[in-house]
C-alpha cells in the first residue's frame, strides 16, 4: 500500500498557507477556533470559530492575530470576517461559570460549542495552542495558531472584538474599575481599583488576586462568588448609585496575578501576552 506524500507547509508561506495545503488534500472547509479573555480576571471568556471561503474571497486585508491589531483595525477585520465567512459562531462564558467549572474546562467547552454551532460543517479544525477533544473531525493544535492560520486569526478577531464590546458595556454598569480601558486584564489601575472598591460581580473569584481582596481567599471557588441577589458594590455616595456597601475585602492581592486557583500548583505566572497587549505588565 502506497503512503500518501507528506504535506510540507513552510513557515514563510504566509497566513493562508496551512489552510491552502489542507484544501489541496481534500479538506475544503477548514475551521479555526480561538478564545479571548483567558488571562483576564474580570468579564467573560469568549470563544469563536470561523470557516473562511477558498480562494481570493477568503483573503482579508489586515487579517492577523487580533492582539497585533489596533482596535480600529480589529473592527474593520471583524466586519470583513462576518461578511465573508462561510460560517462563524461566538460563544460567551460568564465569569460565574468560569469560577464554577474552572478556566480550562470552560475554555475547551466554549471552543467545542463554537465549532458545533457552525452552520457549515468543518472537515478539519485548527485550534490555537492546544487541542480540543470530542470533535468528530480531524484537527490540529497549532502553536501561535492565530499568527500562522487565517481561520484561527479570524476566530481570534471575532472573539476579541465581541469581548471588548462586552467589557465596554460592563464599564457602564460597574464604573470605577476601568473595564473599558484594560478589558478586565490586570493593570496597575485595575489592581488599585480592586483594593479600593473590592471586586464586583463580573470579577472571577477563583483567581488569586480577586480572592485576596474579596476576603474569601480561604474558601473554595464556588463559595467565593457573592450569593445570588447580593448587591453590586458602588462607591459610597456615588451619584446615581444604590446605597449598597462594597463587598467585604481584606489585604492586598497576592503575588500571583490572573491565575485561576483551580489550576494550581504552578509557579507564579507572568501576565499573558494578551494582557501585555492591553497595557498590562509582564
Amino acid at each position: 500500500m502506497l503512503t500518501p506524500p507528506r504535506t510540507v507547509v513552510r513557515r514563510d508561506g504566509g497566513l493562508y498557507a496551512l489552510e491552502r495545503a489542507l484544501q489541496r488534500r481534500g479538506f475544503r472547509h477548514v475551521a479555526g477556533a480561538d478564545e479571548a479573555g483567558r488571562g483576564a480576571c474580570a468579564g467573560p471568556l469568549v470563544a469563536a470559530a470561523a470557516i473562511l471561503p477558498e480562494g481570493r474571497r477568503g483573503e482579508i486585508d489586515e487579517l492577523a492575530d487580533s492582539k497585533l491589531l489596533t482596535p480600529a483595525a480589529r473592527e474593520r477585520v471583524y466586519d470583513e470576517v462576518v461578511a465573508r465567512a462561510l460560517a462563524y459562531a461566538v460563544v460567551v462564558i460568564p465569569a460565574e461559570e468560569v469560577d464554577a467549572r474552572g478556566l480550562h474546562v470552560c475554555n475547551l467547552a466554549a471552543m467545542r460549542r463554537a465549532l458545533a454551532s457552525l452552520t457549515t460543517r468543518p472537515e478539519y479544525v485548527l485550534t490555537d495552542g492546544f487541542g480540543v477533544d470530542g470533535l468528530d473531525v480531524p484537527g490540529l493544535a497549532v502553536w501561535k495558531g492565530d499568527r500562522v492560520a487565517a481561520c484561527v486569526a479570524a476566530a481570534s478577531v471575532l472573539a476579541k472584538v465581541t469581548r471588548d464590546r462586552i467589557m465596554v458595556e460592563l464599564d457602564g454598569r460597574f464604573p470605577g474599575y476601568g473595564f473599558a480601558e484594560h478589558k478586565g486584564y490586570i493593570t496597575a489601575e485595575h489592581s488599585a481599583a480592586l483594593r479600593e472598591r473590592g471586586p464586583c460581580r463580573e470579577h472571577r473569584f477563583s483567581y488569586v488576586n480577586v480572592a485576596a481582596v474579596s476576603g474569601r481567599d480561604g474558601q473554595p471557588p464556588r463559595a467565593r462568588r457573592p450569593a445570588a441577589g447580593a448587591p453590586d458594590p458602588v462607591l459610597p455616595g456615588e451619584v446615581g448609585g444604590r446605597p449598597d456597601e462594597p463587598m467585604e475585602r481584606s489585604g492586598a492581592p497576592g503575588g500571583t496575578v490572573g491565575v485561576a486557583l483551580g489550576e494550581q500548583p504552578r509557579p507564579p505566572a507572568s501576565v499573558g501576552e494578551d494582557v501585555v497587549m492591553e497595557g498590562g505588565v509582564r
